[in-house]
Parts: structure tokens; sequence; C-alpha cells
């Protein structure tokens, strides 16, 4: 299945359509390669599927980056300038590109949780 994320505003206590994710994996030589840039459907979800299927992930190591400042204005929040969270960076690593690897955010303005999921 490769790689997916799923992000819930737990501000609003909904699914953070709209949000924007950059995926980002780590090259030897010269730091961070942009992969892809999604925007979130109605379900918090990326509308193609997975981010990498299975043929396309490889070991290594990956950033996602969730642009969660600019979500929560969107929904029509005041933040502070500038926000306490502007994007969330989640730095991660594939040892086994075989595998499902699943990377849920709960989010709100002042807080966020993940963990590798199934």
């Amino acid at each position: 299945m490769g790689l997916t994320t799923h992000v819930l505003d737990t501000c609003h206590g909904r699914p953070a359509a709209g949000l924007r994710v950059t995926l980002w994996r780590q090259n030897d030589a010269d730091g961070w390669q942009a992969l892809r840039t999604v925007v979130l459907n109605a379900d918090g979800r990326n509308p193609d599927g997975p981010l990498l299927s299975t043929r396309e992930l490889t070991p290594g190591r990956y950033r996602l980056e969730f642009e969660v400042a600019t979500y929560f204005r969107a929904q029509g929040l005041a933040l502070p300038d500038p926000p306490f969270l502007d994007r969330v960076t989640i730095d991660f690593g594939v040892a086994d590109a075989d595998a499902h690897y699943h990377v849920p955010l709960l989010v709100s303005p002042w807080s966020y949780a993940t963990y590798r999921g199934s």
C-alpha cells in the first residue's frame, strides 16, 4: 500500500479538508528533495490515494510538512503573528519498503500528535 497520511482537525472535530502537505525524501548528497505536494480532500486524505505506492517507496528518511497555520486561518481562526504552529514537520524512517507506512496527524492551532498507524 505504500505511504499514506490522514489529518484530523481536533479544534473543529473534523477532517482537515484543504490542508496542504508536502512529502520530502532525504538525499545523501544534497539534503531534502520535495517529491510531491497535495491538498487534502474532504476526508483529510490525499485525493489520489497513497502519497507513494509500494513500488515508489524505498528505504530511507522521509519528511511530511503540514501547513497548519494557513489551513486554520482559512477556517476563519484568528491566529497570532507569528502563529504558535506554522508548519508541522514529521521526520520518519522507512526500513521495510514492502510494509504500509501510515502517518496520521491530529492537529489544532496549539498542539499536535502523530503515530505510525495501520
